[in-house]
């Protein structure tokens, strides 16, 4: 089901070149926030019109859970203008549709099609060369990694090239995240992707597999991070989540011969059981969908009996023998707190910080660290 609400533009109160952030007044009378994308219609003003897709507000999700603009009602000629001016870009050459057969389907030029200057690129197989490419679940762990490496790349005075690679298995636009905007403003990103349905990334890409290639070979990464964008799907089930991405994503690493480094969701806040310690989503991945072999380092910096509950979940989950668990002794809590301040943006998991949610952190961290360490020793 969609709920439809009309309102009034009436401030804009944040604007990049893909998108505004807008104050709107619902006919009804009360006043929310609302998202306007600019690379699917035209800029909006104080005092427009507009349908509002308000299905997330309605269902008071978390991530996504603000109005977002369906169209500018009487702006016709904004719209034939806008499509004109379009028109005129490179990226009206693709061929390639993104959210098909639905109203909002779009061309998209994509890495791999004729048209593209990286087309011959995918006319022959390519590895990955073994590039470490860290894999995580949340797009939270996106910050803290990407921080990681950028600490890491400059106080080693070797300049690392970091590529972010977006899954459709949370928000579609890269353009909703912030984090993405935020790490491409302090140069921290060489470069972004996005595939399947996920779109707006300095490249397109049809699927997990050229993605990864299009780091590598179009974008020249040293190391790529692999994430769906903000929020994610879930249904308190073993498999009925988009969580089980990341077994996909090792095995894609795998056969492009690559090296995958899964970032381990790890908590022991949460009141739901089965997110305490190593969350059911990564066990899951691991036990029953990635069929190669992935490093899943862990940080050494946990209490013992912290350790004790970790060690029991590997164990039940016959993990010791499938995949490469390192205990990595890796930046401590204050480490990861001082390279977050230079980023500027609140980071947080669940509504919960550093301080209130520190082994998150210290997974991130560690394994964006292990992957340096990798790195450096090819």
């Amino acid at each position: 089901m969609i709920f439809w609400e009309t309102a009034v533009v009436t401030d804009i109160v944040e604007e990049t070149e893909a998108v505004q952030r807008v104050l709107v007044r619902l006919d009804k009378g009360s006043e929310s926030e609302a998202v306007h994308y600019l690379h699917m219609q035209p800029q909006l003003r104080i005092g427009d019109r507009v349908l509002l897709n308000t299905t997330a507000g309605e269902l008071g999700l978390g991530t996504g859970g603000v109005h977002f603009v369906h169209s500018i009602c009487g702006a016709e000629g904004r719209y034939r203008e806008w499509t004109e001016e379009r028109r005129k870009e490179p990226a009206a050459g693709g061929h390639i549709v993104k959210l098909r057969y639905t109203p909002l389907q779009m061309t998209v030029l994509a890495a791999e099609e004729t048209a593209s200057p990286h087309h011959n690129l995918f006319d022959r197989s390519h590895t990955l060369a073994g590039m470490p490419v860290l894999i995580g679940e949340l797009h939270s762990m996106l910050p803290i990694a990407g921080a990681w490496l950028h600490h890491n790349s400059k106080s080693s005075g070797r300049p690392a090239r970091i590529v972010y690679v977006m899954s459709d298995g949370g928000a579609l636009p890269i353009a909703f995240s912030e984090h993405v905007q935020r790490l491409k403003q302090l140069g921290w990103l060489a470069g972004t992707v996005t595939y399947g349905h996920a779109f707006g990334g300095d490249l397109e890409a049809v699927n997990k597999f050229t993605a990864l290639q299009a780091a590598k070979y179009a974008l020249q990464a040293d190391i790529t991070i692999v994430a769906m964008g903000p929020g994610m799907v879930g249904t308190g089930t073993e498999m009925g989540h988009t969580g089980l991405e990341t077994g996909e994503l090792i095995n894609a690493v795998s056969v492009l011969q690559g090296l995958p480094v899964l970032i381990p969701r790890v908590g022991f806040t949460d009141t739901r059981l089965r997110h305490k310690g190593l969350s059911h989503h990564t066990l899951t991945a691991l036990a029953h969908v990635a069929l190669g072999e992935a490093a899943v380092p862990l940080p050494a910096l946990l209490p013992q009996e912290l350790w004790d509950l970790l060690a029991a979940q590997l164990a039940r989950y016959g993990l010791l023998d499938r995949h490469r668990i390192i205990l990595h002794e890796g930046p401590d809590l204050t480490a990861v707190e001082m390279c977050l301040q230079g980023y500027g943006l609140p980071v947080t998991t669940m509504g919960m910080g550093l301080r209130r949610n520190g082994p998150f952190f210290l997974a991130a961290a560690a394994a964006a660290d292990y992957a340096w360490n990798c790195l450096r020793m090819q």
